[in-house]
């Protein structure tokens, strides 16, 4: 009995052991996943490629899920689902990769790679379809037409994922007023709010729509300004002389774009003719600033009186006037500088002494002068030359006559 106890304690024992060897051995074959399963980001309409690598697939198989729907996309080589974008590849039964083609928004989610073990493993990864921005063309604003000192809204709706940020830029540069005057280059959200809008305000801005998935998108919206015209002139009161070209001008303001012209006093409208020329210059956006210019070619005496410029439109009409008075016409004057201007210069100064001795000119043939000018400026230089020695002489000082009278003839 004892013998027989013996071997059966034996037997158990190395059953045991050899019972141990099969499960180690089992749980070395079975599958284990090289690395875990990437999450992705894709941008819409790309494609998506899960990579799942098993160790020791042996006879098992590998499936891909959708985990929030608990549907079944592939098992082994075949594509369950009945989404045509869903294919699966393989690479010597160790990589297994499931492709997701033309990737939509309903495809972001998490996706499993199962392997058929008891109990199943499993790794998972999550899916994010990413959206480039998007404005959408209602209820985002269109172009529109104010009144000064009116309140406008500005409205751009944007779409994508993330959710875009919207900012506000005048398409020209320069910067936005606000309603407390506060000017900025740029202002961020879906409103912009203008209060009390003025000219300036006038022109085209740009929604710029961007979430850091290419490409970023913009829309332009034109905010025009209707205001009554301005009119205003720097010289009211002109000067002319008859036969002067003269040039009028007077700046104006307004939109819709306003129908400008000149009156002359007659109260007539001035065309272009060959006595008048009328031009207008542009400038502003939609050209609601203009300088009115009036060139007269040469002034006559009918001109003299007020001259008109006015400016009218669907909102007003309104005018100023530059009154043209007569003027002496300039005398001709030679250039200084010259030989002769320097010597009527020295007679004018010597005059004052003639008078002061008491003398006057002696009258002196023209002899063979050729100017009478010369002439005289000689005849000023003798009386000048007997007024010195005269007073010389008053004073006693007869030593340096002759030297005076001898640097005033050189």
């Amino acid at each position: 009995m004892g013998i027989r106890a013996d071997r059966s304690v034996i037997s158990t024992i190395v059953e045991n052991r050899r019972r141990k060897r099969a499960r180690k051995a089992d749980c070395e074959e079975l599958p284990r996943f090289g690395k875990p399963l990437n999450n992705l980001t894709i941008s819409v309409g790309r494609e998506a490629i899960f990579t799942c690598i098993v160790e020791n697939l042996g006879p098992y198989k590998v499936a891909w899920l959708r985990v929030d729907t608990q549907t079944i996309l592939t098992i082994a080589n075949h594509v369950i689902t009945k989404n045509h974008r869903i294919t699966v590849t393989h690479s010597g039964h160790r990589t297994w990769s499931l492709h997701i083609k033309d990737t939509k928004e309903t495809d972001r989610g998490w996706y499993m790679c199962q392997v058929n073990t008891d109990p199943m493993s499993s790794i998972t990864g999550f899916l994010e379809i990413v959206v480039p921005p998007d404005i959408l063309d209602y209820p985002t604003s269109t172009d529109m037409e104010v009144r000064e000192g009116s309140n406008v809204t500005l409205r751009c709706a944007a779409t994508g994922t993330p959710k875009p940020t919207v900012t506000w830029r005048r398409e020209a540069g320069g910067t936005i007023t606000l309603s407390n005057w506060h000017e900025v280059a740029s202002i961020e959200g879906s409103y912009l709010e203008i209060t009390d809008v003025t000219r300036l305000h006038m022109g085209p801005y740009l929604c710029i729509a961007s979430n850091g998935v290419p490409p970023t998108v913009s829309k332009r919206i034109v905010l025009i300004v209707h205001f009554p015209p301005m009119v205003w002139i720097e010289k009211q009161l002109v000067g002319a002389y008859e036969g002067k070209v003269l040039v009028l001008e007077c700046q104006s303001e307004a939109y819709p774009k306003p129908i400008s012209y000149w009156t002359r006093p007659t109260n007539e409208t001035i065309t272009n003719d060959n006595h008048y020329e009328v031009e207008t210059i542009s400038k502003g956006y939609k050209g609601y600033k203009m300088t009115m210019r009036l060139t007269i070619k040469s002034v006559r005496v009918q001109d003299f009186g007020s001259f008109r410029c006015i400016s009218t439109n669907s909102l007003g009409e309104t005018e100023s006037k530059i009154k043209l008075y007569r003027i002496d016409r300039p005398p001709t004057t030679r250039r200084p500088g010259t030989r002769r201007d320097s010597k009527k210069s020295w007679k004018v100064d010597h005059s004052n002494e003639k008078k002061a001795a008491g003398m006057r000119d002696e009258p002196i043939s023209k002899g063979n002068y050729d100017s009478g000018e010369e002439q005289t400026d000689f005849q000023s230089a003798t009386a000048s030359s007997s007024f010195q020695r005269h007073i010389f002489a008053n004073l006693g000082i007869t030593v340096f006559i002759g030297i005076i009278v001898s640097g005033l003839s050189t």
